[in-house]
């Protein structure tokens, strides 16, 4: 197995792999796959910092033929863009997160369960986790009953479009669905409130028409959507079990607490890319101009030199909430804070209202993901 690149499906344990690297190579060069690995806290920090590492373009010159809507999408995410660009999807960003409205979250979660829940089982991944956050992002921004429907139903096939490689069927598939979900967020937008002075705020700081501000809102409103649904579900999905494991539900405080040393010790992300604008030199490396970077943050977590016993579960270490996953400097998530409360309140609500959560298998398998590391189901049973 290459230690660089590998699908999450395929190892039981890759912290083990992350420690081996993490002694001997924290930073490596994979001539294989062409790539530098940087697994090391302090590395990994001055990468994401870095203003000449850039993110990679997945879709050049439109090599993979996506139609108007979904290069819309494509182009104008935060988390894709650089410099300038980076900078004006940011705000409009930001300004979008910040008009979320507040939801029962607690309503949703028991609607989702009472739906799917069969003799008292039920599988967390896919009646709650692939649903919950996308509907709590969806209904704070006032979306109806049946777009929220159509974009639950749609949503594993929408975010393919991150993928850097994708067959002709996906891409197919990801035109006609970005083709339709496009204008509904758009018509949703103009209806609230908020927005139009959105966009006038914008066009008063920045060179750019309403029609240019329209797109980028639209797609960072989907971008949320997607990252709502993979990174979102990754955090309940693997905070649930660690909570299991270690019995940390005593209380709120103390499932917070877990829900962040779970993005510590268990991330839902492993890795993230960036390519060297310029030359980049890292400890005594020289990253040439051009050269990939996969920036291995699971492994960061792991770093005995920024956390005391990294491979312990312990919610009260004093610094578990300087993990890497969502990122550093100015590309470090958005929905950090957002996440983490919606983690903690689901994980409350569950614990509160079923005294007896029990897991029905310990043999968790995973996506075929290099980035991710996702649970494909965990049967709970609950009382």
């Amino acid at each position: 197995m290459n230690a660089t690149l590998f699908l999450q499906s395929d190892i039981y344990d890759p912290y083990s792999v992350y420690k081996e690297m993490l002694d001997k190579n924290p930073i490596y060069r994979d001539n294989e796959n062409k790539i530098w690995a940087i697994y090391s806290y302090q590395y990994c920090t001055e990468i994401l910092k870095n203003p000449d590492a850039f993110i990679p373009v997945i879709n050049p010159d439109n090599q993979q033929k996506l139609n108007r809507n979904a290069l819309d999408i494509l182009n104008n995410l935060v988390r894709l863009s650089n410099g300038v660009q980076h900078t004006i999807n940011r705000e409009v960003a930001h300004l979008l997160f910040s008009n979320l409205k507040s939801v029962d979250i607690n309503r949703i979660l028991y609607q989702l369960i009472k739906d799917d829940l069969i003799e008292n089982e039920i599988d967390w991944v896919n009646s709650v986790c692939k649903k919950l956050p996308l509907l709590v992002v969806l209904k704070s921004f006032g979306f109806a009953a049946n777009d929220c429907a159509f974009i639950v139903s749609k949503i594993e096939t929408l975010v393919k479009i991150m993928l850097p490689i994708k067959s002709e069927e996906e891409v197919k598939l990801i035109n006609d669905v970005s083709e339709r979900i496009f204008p509904i967020v758009e018509k949703q937008l103009l209806l609230l409130d908020f927005y139009k002075p959105l966009l006038n705020k914008i066009s008063e700081l920045e060179v750019l028409s309403l029609d240019e501000i329209k797109k980028i809102a639209n797609s960072n409103l989907i971008g949320l959507f997607i990252q709502s649904y993979d990174a979102g579900r990754g955090i309940l999905s693997n905070s649930l079990l660690q909570i299991l494991h270690y019995k940390t539900f005593s209380n709120k405080t103390a499932i917070e607490k877990s829900v962040i040393e779970t993005l510590r010790f268990d991330p839902p992300i492993h890795n993230t890319r960036r390519i060297a604008n310029k030359d980049i030199t890292i400890g005594e490396r020289l990253i040439k101009k051009n050269d990939l970077i996969l920036i291995v943050l699971a492994s960061a977590n792991r770093d005995a030199e920024k956390f005391e016993n990294p491979p312990i579960f312990d919610f009260e270490r004093n610094n578990n909430d300087e993990n890497l996953t969502f990122g550093i400097g100015g590309h470090m998530c958005l929905a950090k804070h957002f996440s983490i409360h919606l983690a903690t309140e689901v994980l409350c609500f569950l614990f509160d209202q079923y005294k007896t959560i029990a897991l029905l298998e310990n043999n968790i398998q995973y996506e075929p993901m290099i980035n991710a590391r996702l649970p494909k189901n965990i049967w709970i049973a609950i009382q």
